[in-house]
């Protein structure tokens, strides 16, 4: 997953923070979708690599329940984490238990449950 990720990074557009991040967000059936950070001028309008892999696999028609592993790496020597709207989306769509792995640009990683990365979610319940 190292090698897709790197090349992914690739894609990234991000011409005002320099910050690349890949994500790839793997289906229980095998199936992969890729993500990029994408950044606008109105800084508010930019959006993650994480939401991107994720939403683009609800728009191929997936569900809640559908995901298995979330991949992301930064173009970093630190291993950075989700920032909370991120984590927000992550725990809409994976289950507690399932992991979300984060990299650095040579492949270092951090292996976390969404549980750990979000342990107080906003959820269904709390509405």
């Amino acid at each position: 997953m190292k090698e897709k990720l790197c090349l992914l990074l690739n894609n990234s557009y991000s011409p005002y923070s320099h910050f690349r991040v890949a994500a790839i967000a793997v289906m229980k059936d095998g199936e992969e979708f890729n993500g990029v950070n994408c950044e606008n001028a109105s800084y508010g309008a930019t959006i993650c690599a994480e939401r991107v892999a994720i939403t683009s696999a609800i728009a191929s028609g997936y569900k809640k329940g559908d995901f298995d592993t979330l991949y992301i790496m930064c173009d970093s020597d630190n291993i950075d984490t989700c920032c909370f709207m991120c984590r927000q989306v992550i725990q809409e769509f994976f289950r507690k238990d399932q992991k979300i792995i984060m990299m650095n640009r040579n492949g270092d990683q951090l292996i976390k449950t969404v549980e750990e990365l979000c342990p107080y979610p906003f959820v269904e319940e709390c509405l």
